[in-house]
C-alpha cells in the first residue's frame, strides 16, 4: 500500500498503544495494561491449566511461566497438526508469530475474557531493515500472520506499535498488526490496533476466496487500515480514525482499501457497525479502491450497510481513488442504510446505493455461504 508522509511532530514512544487509550477510553476500548495473574488468580480462568488440561490439543501459554510456554510462537511450533487449542494467559507478548497452513482448525483464546489484558504486537514496518539485507515489505511487516484455514480468535489484541515519528527515514511506514490469509477464519470480541495497514484481511493466493468474519471487533488506524482482497463480512465492529500531527489538511487518511479479485463476486461487508473518529469532521475517507500491481485485474468490492458514520468521514466525498487508472466509480463500491453525520447523502452521484433487492443479497450468510461462525461458544 502506498506510503503516507513520515511525522514531523512526535509522539511519545509507545504511542500507538497509549494514543488507543486516549482515543477510545470514552468507549471502554482502551488498551489498559495487561492483568498478570497474581498469586490468588487463575492464569487461565475457566479453561484449564496444564494441570487440568482441557483436551490434549490444548496448550497454555504465560508469559510468566505457569504454562506450557511463555511465548506464543513457541506453542504455535509445539502444536503441529490440526486442531489445537492455545490458552493464552494475561500478558504483553512481544514477538512475531507465523501460524502456517498445515496448522489448521486453531483457536486461540485469550484467557481473561477481555481482549485488552492479552496483546500480541511487535514494531515492524514495510521500511524497517531486515537482518541480512532488505526490508520487511508490507506482508513481513505483520506482527502476526495466519494463514492456515480455519482459524478462531476470541478476546485478543493484535497490534503493532512502529511509529513514523520514531523513523523519520523511513518512508515505508506499512506496519500491519495481523495478516489474515486463510479461509473460515473468525475473530470474535478481538482488537487490532495500529496506524497504517492495521488489519490485512487477504487470501493465501490470488486464485483463492478466503472468507472471514469478525464480530464485536475493533480497529484503529489512519491509512487503509482495514484492506486486502478476501470476502470478509464485520459484523457489530467500531473502526475509529486516528487524529494526525504530521498532516496540516484532509485527507488523514482512508478506512478501507478492498483489493478484490475480479472473478470474486463478493469482498468486505460491514454491518451494524460504527466508524467513529479521533480526527477533525470530514477528514477521513471512508475508503477507496486498491488495485495491486499483482493482480490489475482486481475489481474492489466493499458495502456498508445497518452502520452509523460518524462526522470524522467526508460526507460529500466518503470515496477517492488510490490511482488514477483504477477510478473508484469503476469497482463495487455501494451503501444502504446507513446513518449519522458521516453518512448523509449531499452529492447523490459520490454515495452509491443498494436496492432494496441488491441489499437483500448483501447478508453475511450470502458471503459466508455454509459456513456459520456465527453460531457457537463466543
Amino acid at each position: 500500500m502506498p506510503s503516507s508522509p513520515p511525522h514531523r511532530r512526535p509522539l511519545s514512544r509507545r504511542g500507538l498503544l497509549a494514543a488507543g487509550a486516549g482515543t477510545a477510553a470514552a468507549l471502554a476500548l482502551a488498551p489498559a495494561p495487561a492483568r498478570a495473574a497474581g498469586p490468588g488468580r487463575r492464569p487461565f480462568g475457566r479453561f484449564g491449566s496444564p494441570a487440568a488440561r482441557r483436551s490434549d490439543r490444548t496448550l497454555y501459554v504465560d508469559p510468566l511461566g505457569r504454562g506450557d510456554f511463555t511465548a506464543v510462537r513457541d506453542a504455535v511450533a509445539a502444536a503441529t497438526g490440526s486442531g489445537w487449542t492455545l490458552v493464552l494467559a494475561p500478558g504483553t507478548y512481544r514477538e512475531t508469530v507465523v501460524l502456517d497452513a498445515t496448522r489448521t482448525d486453531a483457536t486461540w483464546i485469550g484467557a481473561s475474557e477481555d481482549p485488552r489484558d492479552v496483546v500480541i504486537v511487535y514494531d515492524n514496518a514495510a521500511g524497517t531493515p531486515k537482518p541480512g539485507g532488505g526490508t520487511y515489505g508490507t506482508t513481513g511487516s505483520a506482527t502476526t500472520t495466519l494463514q492456515a484455514d480455519g482459524f478462531t480468535a476470541r478476546w485478543i489484541t493484535f497490534a503493532n506499535d512502529w511509529l513514523r515519528a520514531d523513523h523519520p527515514g523511513i518512508t515505508g511506514t506499512q506496519a500491519v498488526a495481523v495478516k489474515v490469509q486463510g479461509d473460515r477464519s473468525a475473530f470474535h470480541h478481538c482488537r487490532f490496533l495500529g496506524h497504517q495497514d492495521t488489519l490485512y484481511a487477504d487470501s493465501i493466493a490470488l486464485t483463492a476466496f478466503a472468507r472471514q468474519y469478525y464480530a464485536h471487533c475493533y480497529a484503529e488506524g489512519d491509512v487503509d487500515f482495514v484492506f486486502g482482497r478476501a470476502t470478509a463480512v464485520h459484523e457489530h465492529c467500531h473502526f475509529r480514525t486516528l487524529d494526525r500531527t504530521d498532516l496540516a489538511a484532509a485527507p488523514y487518511g482512508f478506512v478501507f482499501a478492498p483489493s478484490t479479485a475480479g472473478a470474486n463476486p463478493l469482498g468486505h461487508l460491514v454491518t451494524r457497525s460504527r466508524i467513529s473518529s479521533g480526527a477533525p469532521d470530514a477528514f477521513y475517507k471512508l475508503a477507496r479502491p486498491w488495485v495491486p500491481s499483482s493482480d490489475t485485474t482486481a475489481r474492489p468490492s466493499l458495502v456498508v450497510r445497518d452502520t452509523r458514520l460518524d462526522a470524522g468521514i467526508d460526507a460529500v466525498a466518503p470515496y477517492t481513488d488510490m490511482s488514477a487508472s483504477f477510478p473508484w466509480q469503476e469497482q463495487r463500491f455501494a451503501e444502504y442504510r446507513n446513518t449519522g453525520p458521516g453518512a448523509r447523502i449531499t452529492v447523490p452521484a459520490n454515495r452509491p446505493q443498494l436496492t432494496a433487492g441488491q441489499a437483500r443479497s448483501a447478508t453475511r450468510e450470502a458471503y459466508l455461504g455454509d459456513w456459520e461462525p456465527w453460531k457457537g461458544e463466543c
